[in-house]
């Protein structure tokens, strides 16, 4: 057995654990490996495990990886900042998008989508915890965002992605998510029906589906450290 497929089924039996404990069904938690910076290799023995979601945060690495493992049928989360010159490669290859937080990289995605591929699977990536380095659009300003982005037609809304700060506090790790769920669950009441919380990584996955994560973003939990970015 591969280090990666033992990898992954520890995590698997994390993320079976803390289902369990919320009282939920493993099967309504994905699981995305995060697969940056590694190999084409290391995405196949993980495929040849039975994982099926990856997700690059890099867009011309992420592209050379889908041209080269296509014939796996695998399905493809773009999670890192989108640069406005990246679009295009992003919107023609691959299925998710988690990290759209401006309405001018939205309309880019749907124009650049090929009317013959199914609509663009897309979140929108939330600073829960305000940081100004980070990525994200202000919880006040989701709203907006959410209702450009149901504009595009080769778009498909599907929630709300976050990465907060990293803290051993599960309180604080807990309170974070929370205000995503809650964000969520406001804007459906508000008429959108997103059916995502794209929240939780190697860390704190654990608290991320007590508060009702439906995709956790998992890489080195899998794969191992990174040696570079």
């Amino acid at each position: 057995m591969s280090s990666i497929t033992a990898n992954l089924q520890a995590v698997r039996r994390r993320i079976e654990s803390a289902a369990g404990a919320a009282g939920r069904p493993a099967q309504s938690v994905r699981l995305i490996a995060v697969s940056k910076t590694f190999a084409p290799t290391a995405v196949r023995d993980a495929a040849q495990a039975g994982q099926r979601d990856f997700g690059e945060n890099y867009a011309q690495e992420g592209v050379e990886k889908i041209r080269e493992l296509r014939s796996l049928g695998l399905i493809w989360h773009y999670i890192g900042p989108i640069q406005s010159n990246k679009t295009r490669p992003i919107a023609e290859h691959f299925d998710w998008v988690h990290s759209i937080d401006r309405a001018k990289i939205a309309a880019r995605l749907s124009e650049a989508r090929d009317a013959g591929l199914p609509e663009l699977q897309v979140c929108i990536q939330v600073n829960v915890s305000g940081e100004a380095s980070k990525s994200g659009v202000a919880p006040q300003e989701v709203a907006r965002l959410a209702k450009h982005l149901a504009g595009f037609s080769r778009l498909k809304l599907r929630g709300l992605m976050a990465v907060p700060e990293p803290t051993p506090d599960v309180a604080l790790q807990r309170r974070r998510f929370i205000e995503l769920r809650e964000l969520r669950d406001r804007l459906n009441r508000e008429g959108f029906a997103m059916d995502t919380l794209s929240m939780g990584m190697s860390a704190d996955l654990e608290a991320a589906i007590a508060e009702g994560a439906t995709m956790v973003r998992v890489g080195t939990a899998i794969f191992g450290e990174r040696k570079s970015e």
